[in-house]
């Protein structure tokens, strides 16, 4: 996305100096300082003073039993939620379950109040991850952003009433019967409502998956393809928001770069 140089428009011009809130100050201030940690040019950091919300297109897959892939909204180097995609069979080998989840990283202190958004539960208590449509509002709602450090996502169960079959057992055929659960089997473009904490303040944000059951297996594939946070504490996010003169755009992240973690800081840099 390109964002216009006002300064360019106004050379030479006098203008007068718009005054921030303190609330507003302070969040670009924060900002601008991780910005500069992490090498970002002046002028990205007076384009991101602008901006309400900053988005980073995406895509990374999240592998079965690859193990958790971080999810740092705000690129200060600090994971603030995780994915999962595990696969597993009993014991007796007679039931296969494949589950994608999104937690918040426990080993965090700093996260002890970041949430997803979700309703309902499973008979094992585990709670579901709501994916949400474009163009809803995410912000404070205690009622829908859950408390639990896990959420259930998509699942996949299966459960064979003979020895294992050659081929994979997809549908309530074969000797076998197949259930899923999760609002986001099947599903592209759909967001996941965040909350998070940036220098103790609630901010809003969004991650965007495609989520997928190939047809010739019982695994789940999940991709992450984009996510976003409001820069402004406290104010609500839509889903799906882009482009326009509130969003400012970074550059693509993959697979390797979140697994680098803040090492990978110093390589962040604003599309122009």
């Amino acid at each position: 996305m390109t964002l216009r140089n006002s300064q360019t428009e106004y050379a030479g011009k006098s203008r007068r100096r718009a005054k921030l809130s303190p609330e507003l100050e302070k969040s670009m201030s924060a900002y601008a300082t991780a910005a500069l940690a992490a090498g970002v040019s002046l002028l990205a950091i007076a384009k991101s003073a602008e901006a309400k919300i900053v988005y980073t297109p995406a895509d990374v897959k999240i592998p079965v039993n690859g193990g958790p892939v971080p999810l740092d909204l705000n690129h200060d180097g600090v994971v603030d939620f995780v994915f999962s995609n595990v696969f597993y069979k009993t014991g007796s080998q007679r039931q296969s379950i494949n589950t994608v989840y999104v937690g918040t990283d426990g080993g965090n202190a700093r996260n002890t109040g970041n949430k997803f958004w979700g309703q309902g539960s499973m008979s094992a208590g585990e709670r579901f991850a709501s994916a949400l449509h474009a163009g809803f509002s995410v912000g404070s709602n205690k009622s829908h952003f859950l408390t639990r450090t896990k959420g259930v996502m998509a699942d996949v169960w299966v459960d064979y009433f003979q020895p294992i079959p050659a081929a994979p057992c997809i549908s309530q055929t074969g000797g076998c019967v197949s259930g899923t659960a999760g609002q986001w089997l099947y599903t592209r473009d759909r967001y996941l409502g965040l909350r998070f904490l940036i220098n103790g303040q609630a901010h809003y944000g969004w991650a965007r998956l495609v989520v997928n059951r190939p047809a010739t297996g019982n695994v789940i594939l999940a991709t992450l393809t984009g996510y976003a946070y409001e820069t402004v504490p406290d104010k609500p996010i839509i889903t799906g928001a882009t482009d326009g003169p509130d969003v400012i755009t970074v550059e693509p992240v993959t697979l390797g770069r979140l697994a680098q973690g803040s090492e990978a800081i110093t390589t962040w840099r604003v599309k122009k």
